[in-house]
């Protein structure tokens, strides 16, 4: 729906200006899904190839249905939610992994 309100997506990447613009109910019910499952991690962390299968499993299946690409989706919403002070990538080799901030 063009008239929906839209939350503005921004990425913490040097070099990429652009921004994206989502409806705020798919923002906000991935990003309640995001803290959730971070949280649940707790100390280690949450590894990010395993974020949108957790994601997944804590969406309704109506707001799955009308959601899209859940995959796109998470990572849009992780990105802004690095920006916005709200996930950080923990320290260290290996995969990244993730944590509230």
């Amino acid at each position: 729906m063009p008239d929906e309100p839209r939350t503005t997506c921004r990425t913490p990447t040097r070099g990429r200006d652009g921004v994206t613009n989502i409806p705020t109910w798919k923002y906000e019910a991935v990003r309640a899904a995001i803290l959730a499952a971070v949280r649940d991690a707790g100390a280690e962390g949450l590894a990010f190839k395993e974020l949108s299968g957790e994601v997944e499993s804590r969406l309704a299946a109506d707001d799955l249905a009308r959601l899209g690409s859940v995959v796109w989706h998470v990572t849009t919403v992780k990105l802004n939610m690095e920006v916005e002070g709200e996930l950080v990538r923990l320290e260290g080799r290996g995969p990244q992994r993730l944590a509230a901030a």
